[in-house]
């Protein structure tokens, strides 16, 4: 029996290759079929207004678009006009927005496929996941303008009745501080409660012109 009759598959010249090549091709083959996604990480890209509407113009749109219109689109829904009237610097902070934040976070969970070079856009192997849960987030945030005024005229009103009853001016000062702490909390809740990306991006640095 010859020596190379006895060796083991493993020992044989190039298996070793041969293996590691079925191995990386294996691997690249279940990328591209898409992995389930933690719902941790759907309602992290959810939970960002700016990222629901990239999802719904894609699938509107049913194709690949340019970075250009998807930007354009989304900077007239965030201004309440038209695409034809949007100003230079409100698209310009869409777009940057989605270039260095958005669109490479999506992409990298395989929800859209984000061509940076060429300043494409398309539907990624695992956006259908986010669609069921897509439609439920889009209600419109809560106006606390009533609970706001409620708490003034609630405070007002005891301010009033420490006054006529010959409270201490140490007592409404009191009162008066207790009102402000109350309305600032209100105000704050408001405000992490609802999406502003204007402000976000300008606490991320992203350029305003």
């Amino acid at each position: 029996m010859s020596t190379d009759s006895r060796r083991s598959p493993e020992s044989r010249p190039g298996a070793r290759e041969e293996q590691q090549k079925t191995s990386a091709e294996s691997e690249a083959e279940e990328m591209e079929e898409g992995v389930e996604l933690s719902l941790d990480n759907v309602f992290a890209i959810l939970k960002n207004e700016r990222r629901r509407r990239v999802l719904h113009y894609l699938r509107d749109e049913e194709q690949r678009v340019t970075l250009s219109d998807l930007a354009e689109h989304i900077a007239a829904i965030e201004n309440d006009t038209s695409v034809q009237s949007i100003t230079s610097s409100q698209r310009k902070r869409v777009y940057v927005g989605l270039y260095q934040c958005h669109l490479s976070k999506m992409d990298d969970m395989d929800i859209i496929d984000f061509n940076k070079d060429r300043g494409i856009v398309e539907i990624g192997d695992n956006a259908p996941q986010l669609f069921e849960y897509l439609d439920g987030t889009d209600e419109e945030p809560a106006d606390h303008t009533r609970l706001f005024l409620g708490i003034g005229l609630l405070g007002g009103a005891a301010l009033l009745a420490l006054a006529l009853t010959g409270a201490s001016s140490a007592a409404v000062f009191a009162a008066l501080v207790g009102l402000t702490v109350l309305l600032n909390c209100a105000v704050g809740y408001s405000l992490v409660t609802r999406t502003d990306e204007p402000l976000l991006d300008s606490v991320r640095g992203v350029p305003q012109d």
